[in-house]
């Protein structure tokens, strides 16, 4: 059985940093196309980043902040968030897909496979 799981969230203050990991289990995904996204109250689950190889891609909104990696040998996968702003606050949520290539995350998020549970991030002085 597929799981990701993601930890490392919490309440932190802007300009801080955090750093979110996903590990996923069930199968070895060192050929997976590896991502997150994120959902804040009342809006839409939006992308955020996304790794194919050693291909990465960002939303807008965190280009420059955030820093998406990969260690296969853990399947695991690590979102590097700094100078973290209030409107990063949301649920952040890992997902992994076979054969769907991180380029076309944004567009269609709805074709992912597999996601995680979600770990809470929230940015407030």
């Amino acid at each position: 059985q597929v799981q990701l799981v993601e930890s490392g969230g919490g309440l932190v203050q802007p300009g801080d940093s955090l750093r979110l990991s996903c590990v996923a289990s069930g199968r070895t995904f060192s050929s997976d196309h590896m991502g997150w996204f994120r959902q804040a109250p009342g809006k839409e689950r939006e992308f955020v980043s996304a790794i194919t190889w050693t291909y990465t891609y960002y939303a807008d909104s965190v280009k420059g902040r955030f820093t998406i990696s990969r260690d296969n040998a853990k399947n695991t996968v690590y979102l590097q968030m700094n100078r973290l702003e209030p409107d990063d606050t949301a649920v952040y949520y890992c997902a992994a897909d076979r054969t769907l290539h991180g380029l076309c995350w944004q567009r269609r998020s709805n074709e992912i496979a597999y996601w995680g549970q979600g770990t809470q991030v929230t940015v407030s002085s």
